[in-house]
């Protein structure tokens, strides 16, 4: 028999997406509950993302009249993944399981005072699917003040925003004028949730996006008068479950790796960890919660599993490096969907090597004027899409041909009128003389030219845009159908006559930037059944051992099917776990 330094009724590893969602079911009915996390802040990758949960039939659907159901949703998966021997995690009863108590989560987590959006404009990702919804599933957080967290504050991971803008973007003014007062009317990303950050590339094409801004400006406004500190996206998600988590109690400790999980008579009963320096046994009387992340920062992990991948192209957090996925399977655990990531294709910029969020790339590429192609110049695969297959589609290119990284081609038009590198629309083109000295982006007045700088055939680029541009004047992608989902459409410019995704290669000087197959994170790990329990090799539970998020192999299978996939389950999953570890499963 094991002797313990102590004892909690649950435990739980990691504090990303479920670990606080589990930590407030404990709570409700009465049992303790501590989340041990190995980072000096909370939050994990979770607090890094957009923060979307993926939730079909959801209660903010139905307050603004959006049909859907379990069966629309079924039906939507069924389409899209199927059961896949390769895939067993993401089987119809796990897939029906999700479906179904997600909303009941969302519900859960709303009566704990998180408030959560939507928003009209961001459709699944295979809207042509049946079952497929051009209404939004995907819900996210509202702004939130970090001022709430009193001590807590400092006390959670960085997100992807906030980021600055400069007021004077909106007005009709030099820029060098514009950068000379920028700093005093800079206004933060903090003030807008995600769903008015979606909306804000398109400002300056409609009433609807310049009034938008204007509410925004006086949210920052007042936030900067009252001292608050606004944030959004997935700080702001974990921020109120933070919120709610030290109101509820929760013991939640910073610094604390796990190093090993306890088991006795075939059960898992608690966790060493580390306390002044000396092993500390904490026994865990219902059961224990993986919520430690993937491997994004293993390398050895990739290249076994991921081969071509670089956890230098992650936007993980730094201490997404696989130990208790490591540990499980070494318990026996079985892992399945290991080649699996959450993609996000990004351009490696100058100081991308110091960026913790590495630059998005998927609203550029699918954007009019633009295409990506391979080392040889060939186009490969649609410019829009999901990011998830778009970044997979970029390794399987690369074992035909060199494709890592790729490049996106593109014209003037795109840098006046689109958002690119962080910059508001219009506002890139002052720093291409940079973008050039640093060797990031070529440019040239003819594409042959462009192509001999960047070492390929002159002709073969010339044919590959000669060929787009034909697809653009008959309004049809006969090669990859970019532009035929109500998803692209979202992707490229509403506001644009004709196919929104399309848009010729035509007006010089012509751009090259390169492309890289990053991620949030791996979509692989151990299997977990219908309560979230782990599953050994023989298909039998793991006892007292539970695992959500992107420590267990997903749900979703090889197809991300809409925004918050990964977060959406993470959540509902944890939900599940602490249900069945009390009885209320």
């Amino acid at each position: 028999m094991n002797s313990f330094d102590e004892s909690v009724d649950f435990l739980v590893v990691g504090s990303g997406g479920g670990s606080m969602c589990a930590a407030l079911v404990l709570r409700d009915v009465g049992k303790s509950v501590a989340i041990l996390e190995k980072a000096p802040v909370v939050g994990g990758t979770t607090a890094r993302s957009g923060g979307a949960m993926w939730i079909p039939n959801n209660r903010l659907m139905k307050l603004a009249g959006i049909e859907d159901s379990t069966e629309k949703a079924v039906t939507y998966l069924d389409n899209l993944n199927g059961d896949n021997p390769e895939y067993p995690a993401a089987n119809s009863a796990r897939r029906l399981k999700y479906i179904s108590e997600a909303p009941r989560m969302i519900d859960f987590i709303t009566a704990q005072g998180v408030k959560l959006a939507r928003t009209d404009f961001w459709p699944d990702y295979y809207d042509t699917l049946p079952g497929g919804s051009r209404g939004s599933r995907s819900v996210f957080s509202e702004i939130f003040d970090l001022n709430e967290l009193g001590p807590w504050a400092n006390k959670i991971g960085f997100g992807f925003i906030p980021q600055p803008v400069n007021l004077c973007d909106f007005l009709p003014i030099p820029y060098a004028l514009k950068q000379k007062i920028g700093t005093r009317l800079t206004i933060m990303l903090g003030a807008m949730n995600l769903g008015e950050m979606m909306k804000l590339p398109h400002f300056k094409r409609s009433w609807a996006g310049f009034s938008m801004m204007l509410r925004v400006g006086c949210k920052w406004l007042y936030g900067k008068l009252t001292g608050k500190r606004y944030v959004a996206a997935g700080v702001g998600l974990q921020g109120q479950m933070l919120k709610a988590c030290l109101a509820a109690n929760v013991d939640i400790r910073v610094n604390c790796a796990v190093d090993e999980l306890i088991e006795e008579g075939g059960k898992v009963v608690g966790v060493v960890t580390n306390k002044d320096g000396k092993p500390w046994r904490i026994k865990a009387n219902l059961g224990v919660l993986i919520n430690a992340g993937g491997f994004a920062h293993n390398q050895a992990m990739r290249d076994k599993y991921i081969p071509g991948s670089q956890a230098a192209w992650s936007s993980a957090v730094a201490t997404d490096t696989g130990e208790m996925l490591q540990t499980m399977m070494d318990m026996g655990a079985a892992v399945g969907h290991m080649q699996e990531r959450v993609g996000n294709q990004t351009s490696p910029m100058p100081g991308f090597d110091q960026m913790p969020i590495k630059p998005a790339m998927q609203a550029v590429t699918a954007k009019p004027h633009c295409i990506l192609v391979d080392q040889t110049g060939v186009r490969y695969q649609a410019e829009g899409g999901s990011y998830s297959a778009y970044c997979k589609g970029m390794l399987a290119r690369n074992s035909e041909a060199p494709s890592l990284p790729s490049w996106a081609i593109f014209d003037q038009r795109l840098l006046d009128k689109y958002m690119f590198g962080g910059c508001m629309p219009g506002q890139a083109v002052h720093k291409v003389e940079g973008w050039k000295a640093a060797g990031y982006m070529k440019q040239a007045n003819s594409i042959e030219a462009l192509a001999q700088q960047i070492e390929m055939d002159p002709a073969v680029l010339k044919a590959t845009v000669e060929r787009f541009n034909g697809f653009v004047a008959r309004g049809v992608d006969e090669d990859f159908h970019r532009g035929e989902s109500y998803y692209d459409t979202w992707l490229g410019d509403p506001y644009k006559d004709g196919n929104p995704s399309l848009g010729d290669i035509a007006q010089e000087p012509f751009y090259a930037a390169p492309v890289l197959p990053g991620d949030m994170g791996t979509y692989g790990g151990v299997i977990t059944d219908t309560h979230a329990r782990v599953l050994r090799e023989d298909g039998t539970v793991m006892e007292g051992l539970y695992a959500t998020g992107v420590s267990t192999a997903g749900v979703m299978g090889p197809a991300y099917p809409g925004g918050g996939s990964s977060v959406g389950p993470s959540f509902t999953f944890g939900y599940i776990a602490a249900r069945h570890a009390v009885g209320l499963e």
